[in-house]
């Protein structure tokens, strides 16, 4: 048996950045700070969102840098060639099935307007 789900709850690092391709999908791409568990870790674990088709329109409509927004899906990997040193790279990102919008519209709206995270790590 396998299993590959992840759960995460935390704040957008910056707003969507949404893609329509012309066979009609589309993929939304979201950074996701998310606070650790420990109280003495003052930084947030990063991670790079990947989502597609109505959940992509949904988070393209409602998420805004800052939004406290719920997500479960499945880790994968990129692969890549650095174009300068021709290194093989790699990068973890979370392929989201279920998105969950979180907070009151008010509490998005304030942490959009105070600038929620600063999106350093992606």
């Amino acid at each position: 048996m396998s299993l590959n789900v992840v759960t995460l709850v935390g704040r957008a690092g910056r707003d969507p950045d949404v893609k329509y391709f012309e066979s009609g999908s589309v993929v939304c791409n979201i950074n996701l700070a998310v606070d650790r568990r420990r109280k003495n870790s003052d930084e947030p674990d990063w991670f790079k969102l990947e989502i597609w088709g109505r959940n992509a329109e949904v988070a393209a409509n409602y998420v805004r840098k800052g939004s406290l927004i719920g997500v479960t899906g499945s880790l994968k990997f990129e692969y890549w060639k650095d174009r300068t040193t021709g290194a093989d790279r790699s990068a973890p990102v979370i392929r989201v099935d279920r998105l969950d919008l979180l907070g009151s519209k008010r509490d998005n709206e304030a942490a959009a307007a105070s600038g929620g995270y600063a999106d350093d790590e992606f």
